[in-house]
């Protein structure tokens, strides 16, 4: 009886915390991990998590930094190959912590994460007043406060 008891209690202390992750798995992706990838794409904008798309978007993305949506964000050859690998390795469908829509990015190999389907999806309800009051479609942390740490819950 007290062997039931003991086991009782303890699954029903584990369960709130198995079953936490789950619940917030959709609105969670893994942080980026890498100091240089922080570093160089947080530079001029949000430094989007690796999972958001394919491996082969971030392969187009970094291939052609001499014209990034318009500007130059060339990097060091070595700098480069170390970013690319570091996202392509945590990409969308490696396998890795996957966020629970990202297969959803998949199709394709789309350069702007604000065109996946997922990001359409998740904003669809956002009018333009509000998207305009973030400042843009990528300023994820004016809504999602803990966006650098892969947090995209609702705030």
């Amino acid at each position: 009886m007290r062997t039931a008891i003991t086991l009782a209690v303890l699954l029903a202390a584990a369960a709130p915390a198995a079953l936490a992750p789950a619940a917030l798995a959709e609105d969670r992706v893994p942080p980026i991990t890498d100091a240089a990838t922080l570093k160089e794409c947080g530079a001029c904008h949000f430094a989007f998590q690796p999972a958001f798309l394919p491996a082969e978007s971030w392969r187009k993305i970094m291939d052609s930094l001499n014209d990034h949506f318009g500007e130059n964000a060339s990097l060091p050859v070595d700098v480069r190959f170390h970013i690319t690998d570091y996202l392509v390795a945590n990409a969308a469908g490696t396998g890795k912590k996957r966020h629970k829509k990202e297969h959803e990015t998949t199709t394709g190999a789309p350069l702007r994460i604000t065109e996946t389907p997922m990001w359409v999806h998740e904003h669809r309800k956002l009018s333009e007043a509000a998207l305009a009051k973030a400042g843009s479609k990528v300023a994820c942390a004016a809504c999602h406060r803990e966006a650098a740490r892969g947090v995209y819950e609702d705030d």
